[in-house]
């Protein structure tokens, strides 16, 4: 039988100092009509660039070496056109619709959305004009975008990041594509904005019997929506089989140590994430043996003997590239199942509040004219309140624009809020000048999302570390400023004789090791660790949630944990505090939220979570939420998700809710339980 696409033998070159460095190496794969296939592996592993190869899409100094791409049954290899031929163009964005990760860069700014969703059909389905905006206004009601004839003239910056990803999906799925490609195309998206927009993107498939390739590092994500998974790693498929095979019965060394490294919403309180040790090879200096091989616990001598494995069938449409039989694996794996692993932590939670926050509220003015005349406010947050103690990880989740960054400025200081208090040790330093503030600066810290953008490019990581003890005056000597600096390097699990580098020449996760370093140096009570591991990939998140909780033990240190993963929320923190549109709906500890969520808000966000499991997702209900997140300019009456909720009453459309204590310290700010 013949697929609609067939890919064989991919290999994409880049020139790098006059060398050519494969990072492509001979991927091959197949694709059906209506069918979903998901595309895993860690950044660098090549996902991005096969696909790119595909479309043809490499530009310079890239180029495809060799290979054959076969498109529903046509004669030619793909590969034979020209990139920029009128046969290509019509591939691209005709028979193979592309979604990018990041919509703004790739929505035109000074073009309306739908003159942009409308040249694209003009230019592949032959229409003119008015028929193309008719087929854009019918696109844009399709992903479910409100008032679509009045929205066709808005310019991509008037809508939310969510509404941008679905006008990408209208504009690839605008000319009757055969195949979509979503390239990380929710990645950037809150959990339940990924959600609606996956489920779209299924149901639409499924009506037009278009395929879809899924390229993403969520193992979730393929476990909800994928038929059948190919797992990538150093540029090559290392296995591919369907999706609940993969899961269940995966064969690679490389799929098991992926499916170890990531936190689950069903795990024991005490599971200790094991991350995979080291980072993949380098292009440039990838080794002729298996390029798994340094990683990899199953090893033996002699694949390092042989060259790199290819891939071999091992059950009903299921290959894997492993020189290991299945005998030596299941050995090898009762092995690993035997040794001993390093027990999870014993952190000690004391009965002493290191900070209370109580009706804190913060506004923005909102300015218009010339003369900035103040027109209305924005009320960023409102009556936050909660506590927490010495050595407690309180984790804080919420969909984009919550408030939960906002909060975490105001106890910082770095805004002042208008009303509240913000006490350390129980003192008030919510309305304290900057001078006043001074004692306080170094008992609170953060850790930012974007390791890279949050270090100066130009200090040493030795300098960077050390700043917030010179500005803390906490050395006397040199002497003593160097043998500290070494020991937050040792502490967080960073060789000291790394002090004079800078930024660029650590990986992503010794970068973020780095920012540890600095949170920790001012000796903090509380760190604030906003989106810490959202940037990094799965093996390098566990590496980094372990190294935070070893810290937690160590030091008593205490954590306000913002993210949006909530499998790692639960499995760091011992609270959870739940934020819509500025207000706390739901406090819980984090076993008894997870296991009995009380406001249908939590239930949404928790029925969006998608989990690393297929049976899991099988039978998991789905819990109805439409729209997005409404503007703080233009915040609902009455309880802020009414207009989202299945259960709302005429009250909810009137009043606040407040939060109330409904037992062992479950607080949560709903009517329904009143």
């Amino acid at each position: 039988m013949k697929h609609l696409l067939e890919v064989n033998g991919i290999h994409t070159c880049f020139m790098m100092d006059g060398k050519k460095v494969r990072a492509v190496d001979g991927v091959s794969f197949h694709l059906d009509r209506g069918e979903i296939v998901g595309v895993v592996g860690e950044s660098g592993s090549g996902k991005s660039v096969t696909m790119m190869s595909v479309l043809q899409l490499v530009g310079a100094p890239g180029f495809v070496e060799s290979g054959t791409v076969y498109l529903d049954g046509e004669e030619k290899n793909l590969l034979e056109y020209d990139g920029n031929s009128e046969k290509m163009r019509s591939v691209r964005g005709g028979r193979i619709g592309m979604i990018f990760q990041e919509p703004m860069t790739s929505l035109n700014p000074v073009l309306t959305i739908g003159y942009q969703i409308q040249e694209n059909i003009m230019k592949h389905l032959d229409m003119d004009r008015q028929q193309a905006k008719e087929r854009t206004i019918e696109m844009l009601r399709m992903v479910k975008i409100p008032d679509a004839e009045q929205r066709f003239d808005y310019y991509p910056q008037q809508f939310s990041g969510g509404m941008r990803q679905r006008i990408m999906i209208a504009m690839a799925m605008s000319a009757k594509p055969d195949i979509l490609i979503a390239d990380e195309a929710t990645t950037a998206l809150d959990v339940t904005t990924q959600a609606q927009l996956l489920e779209m993107i299924r149901s639409i498939a499924k009506e037009t019997n278009t395929a879809v390739i899924l390229v993403t590092h969520n193992l979730g994500i393929v476990a909800r929506f994928a038929e059948r998974i190919y797992v990538m790693y150093s540029g090559s498929v290392v296995e591919t089989a369907g999706t609940r095979d993969i899961f269940k019965h995966s064969e690679h060394p490389y799929t098991r140590s992926l499916l170890r490294a990531i936190p689950r919403l069903d795990d024991p309180r005490d599971r200790i994430l094991i991350p995979i040790e080291g980072l993949p090879p380098n292009p440039a200096l990838r080794p002729d043996y298996c390029p798994f091989y340094d990683r990899c616990e199953y090893r033996k001598p002699e694949c390092a003997k042989r060259n790199k494995p290819e891939l071999e069938k091992v059950g009903e449409e299921h290959y894997s590239a492993c020189w290991l039989t299945r005998e030596e694996l299941r050995q090898k794996e009762i092995e690993i199942q035997n040794t001993p692993r390093k027990a999870a932590p014993q952190k000690n939670i004391g009965s002493e509040k290191v900070l209370e926050v109580k009706n804190v509220r913060k506004y923005f003015p909102v300015l218009k004219g010339i003369m900035k005349r103040k027109i209305g406010e924005v009320k960023a947050i409102e009556e936050i309140t909660f506590d927490l103690h010495k050595g407690e990880t309180m984790g804080i989740v919420g969909e984009s624009g919550c408030g939960k960054t906002t909060m975490a400025r105001c106890i910082m200081r770095v805004y002042r809020p208008e009303e509240g208090e913000i006490k350390f040790s129980g003192v008030d330093i919510a309305q304290m000048k900057d001078k006043e503030l001074q004692p306080y600066r170094s008992r609170i810290a953060m850790i930012f999302q974007d390791p890279f953008s949050s270090l100066d490019p130009r200090q040493t990581a030795g300098s960077i570390v050390a700043e917030s003890l010179l500005i803390n005056k906490s050395c006397k000597t040199k002497e003593e400023l160097n043998r500290r600096v070494d020991e937050l390097f040792t502490l967080v699990g960073l060789d000291p004789g790394l002090k004079d580098r800078v930024p660029h020449e650590f990986s992503g996760g010794q970068r973020q090791r780095l920012g540890i370093a600095r949170a920790l140096s001012s000796d903090p009570d509380v760190i604030i660790c906003d989106e810490p591991i959202s940037a990094l990939d799965v093996s390098i998140q566990a590496q980094i949630i372990n190294l935070l909780e070893e810290l937690q033990a160590k030091l008593g240190v205490s954590y306000l944990f913002i993210a949006h993963d909530l499998a790692v929320v639960k499995h760091i923190s011992d609270r959870v505090l739940v934020m819509y549109l500025g207000r706390v709906v739901e406090i819980a500890d984090a076993q008894q939220l997870y296991a009995n969520p009380m406001h249908p808000y939590t239930e949404a966000l928790l029925a969006a979570v998608p989990e690393a499991d297929p049976d899991v997702e099988e039978g998991k209900a789905a819990v109805p939420i439409s729209g997005e997140v409404p503007s703080i300019l233009n915040r609902p009456q009455g309880c802020p998700f009414h207009d989202r909720c299945s259960k709302a009453s005429e009250r909810c459309r009137k009043e606040v809710p407040k939060l109330m204590d409904k037992g062992d310290g479950h607080m949560v700010a709903c009517f329904l339980y009143q």
